[in-house]
């Protein structure tokens, strides 16, 4: 499949659906951001996305090195997911985000 075509994208989610699919998880979210939000106008089933935070949360990188605040990335990154209308997220940082929203 080649991953620059969104067509090719809904057709394989279309036979997914076809086959019983009871929801949509597009993964990795961040690139597909597009496919999340054509997935949920084209189909009734709940899109998702799974986060691949791994670039964020590795201690070599660039939070480390106090290139980018971790935090706000982090939401910043689950918030364009959810803003693409993903309505589920599995994300390595679910309880790191869950402590930050209380």
């Amino acid at each position: 499949m080649d991953p620059a075509n969104l067509h090719e994208a809904m057709r394989e989610i279309e036979l997914d659906v076809e086959e019983g699919a009871d929801m949509i998880m597009v993964k990795p979210a961040m690139p597909y951001l597009d496919v999340i939000a054509a997935a949920r106008d084209r189909f009734d089933l709940p899109a998702g996305g799974l986060s691949g935070f791994r670039r964020i949360r590795d201690d070599r990188g660039a939070a480390r090195n106090q290139w980018i605040d971790r935090e706000r990335v982090m939401m910043e990154s689950l918030l364009c997911i959810r803003r693409a209308g993903a309505s589920m997220i599995l994300t390595y940082y679910a309880m790191e985000a869950a402590k930050f929203l209380a």
